[in-house]
């Protein structure tokens, strides 16, 4: 029997640059919580455009976690919050009722040529948080720990593993892991969570023998321990969580358990509702809605 219920090689989009969008998918909505994940960069932008920024748009219903590998992005929002997102670091914005950000390339990002490169996943909240009060945490690379398993190096950026706990505040149980193992190396993956996910962010590897590529997520069969081998040096990510308290509609930056919640949010941002998502200080563009 495989360890391996579905493999999802996602979809390469352009948001201003490319990113490869795994979640969601036809063969898999949601891993745990998590129902977005997209992989951006590695890509380089020039210096005096505004290529790679994103503009203020509006999020409601989830949590947006950003995880860079290299580069950085200037992250702003209407709880008045500017934080610089660098490498290791974790940036978990609960965007409750409403809430608008803006991401840009750093100017020394540009002129040095540096490579963005990184992660954005999307949390859906509980449905008893769905509609309360917007938050940002910022975690600096050093607050999580760092766990050595044989030939890998771990770094535990949500949940529970290995006999560590992240002291990154979650809305439901999630797991997060940041792995980086030498060819030939083995990694188990306990099954400790009922939902749970890999992904090579470069080089590849096996999941109980079977081929896992770089940009390939696998979906693993619960309650299983699975054990992973290095085929290269990789760098991999492992997701997931127990399910989340019900199906989710997700349209556009909205995340909700009804569809209403999701028209009352599109009519609240088409008429720039600032009692709903606020404002933020300093920005005057923003992203309107999408046509379709």
């Amino acid at each position: 029997m495989s360890s391996i219920r579905h493999l999802i090689h996602g979809l390469v989009r352009d948001i201003g640059f490319p990113v490869r969008r795994l979640l969601p998918a036809a063969a898999a909505r949601t891993v745990g919580p998590f129902v977005f994940f997209d992989h951006m960069g590695p890509v380089e932008f020039d210096s005096g455009t505004t290529e790679g920024d994103v503009r203020p748009h509006p999020h409601i219903g989830l949590a947006t976690v950003t995880y860079l590998f290299s580069g950085a992005m200037m992250h702003r929002d209407s709880l008045g919050v500017v934080q610089r997102i660098t490498p290791g670091a974790v940036n978990w914005m609960a965007a409750g009722r409403g809430i608008v950000h803006s991401e840009r390339v750093p100017d020394d990002i540009r002129d040095g040529k540096v490579p963005v490169h990184g992660l954005q996943m999307w949390v859906a909240l509980p449905k008893d948080q769905e509609q309360g009060n917007a938050s940002f945490h910022h975690y600096a690379e050093d607050d999580m720990p760092r766990i050595e398993v044989g030939a890998a190096s771990l770094h535990l950026l949500a949940g529970k593993a290995y006999g560590h706990e992240s002291p990154v505040k979650t809305s439901s149980p999630t797991l997060y892991v940041c792995g980086r193992i030498k060819a030939g190396g083995t990694l188990s993956l306990p099954a400790d969570y009922s939902e749970r996910a890999v992904y090579v962010v470069t080089g590849a590897a096996t999941l109980d023998g079977e081929a896992l590529e770089a940009g390939v997520l696998a979906i693993l069969e619960p309650g299983i321990d699975v054990l992973l081998t290095a085929q290269s040096d990789t760098l991999f990510m492992v997701l997931g969580g127990e399910p989340i308290d019900g199906p989710r509609f997700v349209w556009w930056n909205f995340v909700a358990s009804s569809k209403e919640l999701i028209e009352s949010a599109k009519l609240a941002w088409r008429a720039q509702d600032r009692a709903v998502f606020g404002v933020i200080p300093g920005e005057v563009e923003w992203i309107p809605l999408p046509e379709k």
